[in-house]
């Protein structure tokens, strides 16, 4: 009788343990993820923070608004988990000092942005699907230019950042690079073809 009651007492003990555990990992993911935590770094809040500021995903005529976790942090709690153990690199950088200065983060833009352009290929633009999917698309509703281009990627197997690159972001400069591998849309850019 002793030992099932230890048996159980240690199974109970355990449990709440392994709730308050639980609750205070999901508590710390979620404290992280949200745009104050993200912008509290000097180096994202003086740089692509200030360039997202008033653009089509900060205003708009909807008052939709997407903040740093809802492009980049999955929803789904593996690819979540698999994220935030990433983000532990860009603590890494920020300990070490690697973007510290505009001078250091812009010497280093094109990178940065490939790793996430690549990461976005990769998903099929998993993280701007939460809010922009073909399949709701009112393609009637859009400029004549936009109902095309989106017909037309949509036909070719195309993702968002595809085309998108620099919607939310400044573009690096990319002049070593291909400059038709990019159709940078931006708020201020509204002339239709």
């Amino acid at each position: 009788m002793a030992k099932r009651n230890i048996a159980i007492g240690t199974l109970l003990v355990g449990m709440v343990l392994g709730v308050i555990f639980w609750g205070g990992f999901n508590w710390a993911m979620e404290l992280t993820n949200n745009e104050q935590f993200c912008i509290s770094c000097h180096e994202m809040r003086d740089n692509v923070y200030a360039e997202y500021k008033g653009r089509i995903h900060d205003l708009n005529r909807t008052g939709v608004r997407a903040t740093c976790p809802d492009c980049h942090v999955p929803k789904e709690w593996i690819y979540k988990i698999k994220r935030k153990i990433q983000a532990s690199n860009e603590l890494y950088h920020k300990v070490m000092g690697s973007i510290d200065t505009r001078e250091k983060f812009e010497a280093k833009r094109l990178e940065l942005a490939r790793h996430v352009w690549k990461t976005m290929k990769e998903t099929d633009s998993r993280e701007c699907r939460n809010c922009h999917e073909y399949g709701s698309m009112d393609y009637m509703a859009q400029g004549r230019r936009a109902r095309r281009e989106h017909q037309e990627g949509l036909d070719a197997g195309k993702t968002c950042i595809d085309c998108h690159k620099g919607i939310a972001h400044q573009l690096p400069d990319m002049s070593e690079d291909d400059p038709s591998a990019v159709l940078a849309v931006h708020p201020e850019d509204k002339t239709e073809e």
